[in-house]
């Protein structure tokens, strides 16, 4: 049994211990939380939940941590900090800032003898996946990504760090337009001519709307390039009509095949999920199991999707996944 800690216990640690829960190659160790153990309640009562405090002393006996932090302030810090003791995987999904979290992470799981996966979340990580495949196989051609319609766990996450706000919810919505014409193979579009940004917000009680707009839609890498409408709302409207977080989305690729390009080629893949940080855990758990079976192998050092054996993702052997599903 792969013995498994969730670090965090926000909608995306839920989502993971849910996971590892149904898992049966895998037993949930704990939680580790900042927050006040007894006031964190796991699906089951017997689980138990530890202060960080915890983790940074070495003490604990775990073969892979999930950290289930936002990638805004969480796990700049705490994927290094941790990797030099434990086995990880994070889902950093600031795709600008990908590479200096590698070396960063890199670095630490490097020094400390451990395995770290990185950005395993469905964008970066199977999107990640799935625009290889495309450019690998249609090496001439075009193609993009779109997210949405649905609720941003990153982008919701960095605009409640914002001061003064209570809450928030960030959806994004892709420019039906644009779709269209990716699948036609057209491109060269620009991150505000893909997606739109629709954020509701409930303010703390003094706080300026104005000044939170602001920040909002200036936030480089998460809301600058976009066209973003912000909405302040209450936290009544907020659990009335927010509280439900779907979303989804798909990577497309074109091409053209034979030696005068004469056969169109279109690759497209899809998600449609009910829950956004249900799915994200789900992930994070067949990553978890990929990093603590490269660890076995004696493996050090940060990895990312593109890393991983397929395999590795499985509860099946080798030769049950080559019966069963090749």
């Amino acid at each position: 049994m792969i013995r498994v800690g969730i670090v965090g216990y926000g909608n995306v640690g839920r989502g993971a211990e849910a996971a590892v829960l149904q898992s049966k190659d895998m037993v949930l160790t704990g939680i580790f939380t900042r927050r006040a153990p007894e006031t964190v309640h796991p699906y089951r009562e017997d689980t138990p939940v530890y202060p960080m405090s915890v983790l940074e002393e070495g003490k604990v006996e775990v073969d892979v941590l999930l950290l289930c932090g936002g990638s805004a302030t969480d796990l700049p810090v705490q994927t290094p900090e941790l990797a030099k003791k434990y086995c990880v995987v994070d889902t950093f999904d600031t795709h600008a800032r990908v590479p200096e979290h590698f070396a960063n992470v890199d670095a630490a799981a490097k020094a400390g003898g451990t395995a770290a996966v990185i950005s395993t979340g469905w964008d970066p990580g199977l999107f990640s996946m799935m625009r290889l495949l495309g450019t690998a196989i249609l090496p001439e051609g075009s193609g993009d990504t779109f997210w949405g319609p649905g609720v941003s766990q990153g982008h919701s996450d960095a605009v409640r760090r914002i001061e003064g706000v209570a809450d928030a919810r960030q959806y994004t919505i892709p420019v039906q337009k644009t779709v269209s014409a990716v699948r036609k193979g057209e491109s060269g579009f620009t991150a505000r001519d893909k997606h739109t940004r629709e954020v509701y917000v409930v303010l703390k009680e003094g706080a300026d709307p104005q000044r939170v707009a602001q920040e909002i839609v200036t936030m480089p890498n998460y809301f600058e390039p976009y066209d973003t409408t912000v909405n302040f709302i209450s936290a009544e409207e907020m659990a009335a009509e927010h509280a439900a977080m779907p979303h989804g989305g798909f990577v497309i690729r074109s091409g053209k095949l034979g030696e005068e390009r004469q056969y169109s080629s279109l690759m497209e893949f899809k998600l449609e999920l009910d829950s956004n940080p249900m799915f994200t855990g789900a992930i994070m758990a067949a990553f978890g199991r990929a990093c603590y079976r490269l660890h076995e192998q004696g493996k050090a050092g940060c990895f990312t999707a593109f890393d991983v054996p397929l395999g590795l993702l499985s509860p099946l052997s080798a030769e049950e996944l080559r019966a069963n599903l090749l």
